[in-house]
């Protein structure tokens, strides 16, 4: 009879070759709508308030280019993901950090399914795009699902949006997608 070290080493194997399998298969399947993943006011208290809506938010702003790209307005706190015929596939409200990256053309650098950030929430779908004054900016969703509180003091680049919008922004923005910051 193999000793129970063995066993415990089969079963541990196999349990982790079922969970990896059940992951995959749970990638595959459907996932939330933006209604269903809508944070409620309660989320977190003292949080700024949701961004207000532009009067017409499916518009992708003037001077931002050509082909498939990431748009995000500093003075909308919007984003759009365009596709390469030039239409908005998906645009949503953000709320941005204290630090605003320039305006101009760039391109995701690096990607980060999570990590805390630098105001301490539990973030993911982090999509780095620019830096400034040494301070990394990056697109992603609070855990969450909650709004970042006011920074008292803080220099931060988050550009902050809902969960739902995080998943879709991740999954739009690849490596080397190209990222334009308007006004």
């Amino acid at each position: 009879m193999p000793a129970p070290k063995v066993w415990v080493t089969g079963l541990t194997v196999g349990a982790i070759a079922a969970v990896t399998v059940l992951a995959v298969q749970a990638d595959k399947g459907p996932h939330p709508t933006a209604a269903a993943a809508r944070p409620s006011a309660s989320v977190s208290p003292g949080a700024s308030p949701a961004p207000s809506k532009s009067a017409s938010p499916a518009t992708v702003p003037d001077g931002s280019g050509t082909g498939r790209r990431i748009v995000y307005s500093l003075g909308q706190k919007r984003v759009w993901l365009v596709d390469a015929s030039d239409a908005a596939r998906r645009t949503f409200a953000v709320w941005p950090g204290t630090v605003d990256p320039d305006l101009g053309s760039y391109t995701v650098s690096s990607r980060n399914e999570s990590t805390t950030g630098s105001d301490g929430v539990e973030i993911e779908n982090i999509v780095y795009f620019a830096a400034k004054s040494g301070i990394s900016i990056a697109f992603s969703n609070a855990v969450d699902g909650s709004s970042p509180p006011p920074a008292a003091g803080k220099q931060t680049g988050g550009v902050r949006m809902r969960a739902a919008d995080g998943a879709a922004l991740w999954t739009f923005g690849e490596s080397g997608t190209k990222v334009v910051v308007v006004k």
